[in-house]
């Protein structure tokens, strides 16, 4: 080879460098959601999530580059969400994944998360030990990160205080029931709860599980009816939510219930049903109320696209974007080591409270101190209507008892 053919040769592969780092650095960010998508909390993170991602782009992108969308659905079922996880970092290449629902799936499919090397902003399963390989065992475990909802444990926290000021504090009954389905969070939970509970000054008459494809709950109804209890607390996520609050209704139980229901939350829980859940509590991680400048203006417009109120995994996934957006402008790169490292500074103010992460990249929970995110109790009224009953500092109505009940 002369002289000339070498130069020549030589910018041609420079050339080619050039032209290969100017397509990585205008190709689409690509951002993979891994959902339960027959689930409304799936159809909801995919929404939200598309919401932040056409605000974004309608800004100019991130770092000169526009944000794409890859769904990918991970079902109720391990090894369906395995097979999710490797779709989109394998075959789709994502950059980072925003998604997740189930606590069982979530923790198969951590280590082929790690193993891809890729960042997880999780927005819906709760159970606090996908967090824990986190602190224990960091270079592989750094990708994981909890944008919400609040893990079981700081929930059945929550659920304390709910216990003990609201329940025996302002309706004055002490004597309670916790009632759960089988799930991993769940199992993760109660035995908090309980433990609380009865520190709190709380009578637990009984403790009941139940498989969540349960479609009769008089037995349980009765266990519980049978325990003494005045109160019926209830942790349910996978569960038959709607039979369950029918057969309550229509069996005139003669007690009031309320805690953790996931389906609770879709804004039209209560009117698919008939009005049969006017009367529950139920937990909330947000409702249309001014917790945050973000919070009525994202459910406002939540509902203007899909016609539908948005439920919890919705605020995590709509967070979740703009943190991965800001931590990506502030690392001027997506490697996820960088990212990682900016994640971890992260404090931004979302749809429940200001989102900041501890040392195991979980969601730090709300405090007198700091505006964080936190339980909210909202009860289904006439009209299948909601009104926020706890925290008090935030109520917008009393609490009434179902019109079959006498206190």
């Amino acid at each position: 080879m002369n002289k000339f053919s070498a130069l020549f040769c030589a910018a041609c592969v420079a050339a080619g460098l050039t032209t290969a780092s100017a397509i990585a650095q205008t190709k689409p960010i690509r951002i993979g959601v891994p959902a339960a998508m027959q689930l409304q909390v799936g159809r909801d993170t995919q929404d939200a999530i598309k919401m932040a991602i056409d605000d974004i782009n309608a800004k100019g992108g991130v770092l000169g580059r526009k944000l794409e969308m890859v769904v990918a659905d991970e079902t109720e079922n391990p090894e369906t969400g395995i097979s999710a996880i490797k779709k989109l970092t394998a075959d789709e290449k994502v950059d980072v994944l925003i998604g997740g629902y189930t606590s069982g799936v979530t923790l198969a499919q951590l280590p082929h998360i790690s193993a891809a090397k890729t960042i997880y902003l999780n927005v819906g399963s709760a159970s606090p030990a996908t967090n824990a390989k986190v602190k224990t065992d960091y270079d592989n475990y750094k990708y994981i990160f909890r944008v919400g909802p609040l893990n079981a444990a700081l929930q059945a926290r929550q659920m304390t205080g709910f216990i003990s000021t609201f329940v025996k504090g302002e309706l004055g009954l002490s004597k309670i029931a916790i009632v759960g389905e089988n799930a991993k969070w769940v199992q993760d939970l109660v035995p908090l709860l309980k433990k609380g509970a009865t520190e709190a000054g709380a009578d637990v008459r009984t403790v009941e599980f139940f498989d969540a494809q349960t479609s009769d709950f008089s037995p349980l109804f009765s266990k519980v009816k049978d325990s003494g209890a005045q109160y019926m607390v209830v942790i349910l996520s996978h569960a038959s939510s709607d039979i369950f609050a029918k057969q309550w209704h229509d069996s005139r139980f003669p007690m009031a219930y309320g805690g953790i229901d996931v389906k609770s939350m879709d804004g039209d829980f209560c009117d698919r049903i008939g009005g049969k859940a006017v009367g529950e509590l139920a937990a909330n991680f947000a409702v249309r109320a001014p917790l945050t400048p973000k919070t009525v203006p994202f459910f406002d417009e939540f509902r203007k696209r899909t016609n539908r109120s948005p439920v919890y995994t919705a605020f995590g996934a709509n967070d979740a974007v703009y943190i991965y957006a800001e931590a990506v402008k502030r690392a001027n790169s997506t490697n996820a080591e960088a990212v990682i490292k900016e994640l971890e500074k992260t404090s931004y103010v979302g749809i429940p409270g200001t989102i900041e992460f501890d040392d195991t990249h979980d969601v730090k929970p709300g405090s007198a101190t700091y505006k964080g995110p936190a339980l909210l109790f909202a009860q289904w009224r006439d009209g299948c209507k909601r009104e926020v009953i706890v925290p008090k500092s935030m109520r917008t109505a009393d609490f009434v008892y179902p019109s079959w009940i006498k206190p």
